[in-house]
């Protein structure tokens, strides 16, 4: 079965599963944030300015969301489960970087619409848009 997957998948199940064991071990004196912040900064230059304007805008324009890793990745989750999260583009030897919406986004329109987004740079019209699609991410509460 695990010939289905590439070798970045497989990492990336693989640094899944040790999240989940860090946050077992450590409970309620973990710090997710700060394992988040360690990821971006493992990150190439390109994919790391993208993670931190998504970290940036995400505090700004959805504050209730909590940082975490996710398969090794940024993601920010609402009640325990990821809402939105990034991929950087060197981690699966991709030319974009990716910013996605889990099925929890309130993103619905109509009877079909986007929830992941190729990403190469931000720039002031991209982070504006971003940051429309946060707060309409979020349910209300």
């Amino acid at each position: 079965m695990t010939e289905n997957f590439t070798p970045e998948e497989r990492a990336a199940m693989k640094e899944r599963a040790a999240e989940v064991r860090k946050q077992e071990r450590k409970g309620a004196k973990a710090d997710p944030e700060k394992d988040l912040l360690e990821k971006i900064a493992e990150m190439t230059d390109d994919d790391r300015a993208i993670a931190e304007r998504l970290h940036a805008l995400v505090a700004e324009h959805a504050p209730a969301l909590t940082p975490k890793t996710w398969y090794g990745m940024p993601g920010y989750a609402l009640d325990g489960k990821v809402l939105v999260f990034f991929q950087a583009a060197a981690k699966f030897k991709v030319r974009y970087a990716t910013i996605g919406f889990n099925d929890n986004a309130t993103l619905d329109e109509g009877t079909m619409w986007p929830t992941a987004f190729a990403v190469t740079k931000l720039g002031p019209d991209e982070e504006a848009f971003i940051g429309e699609l946060l707060r309409k991410a979020v349910p209300a509460p």
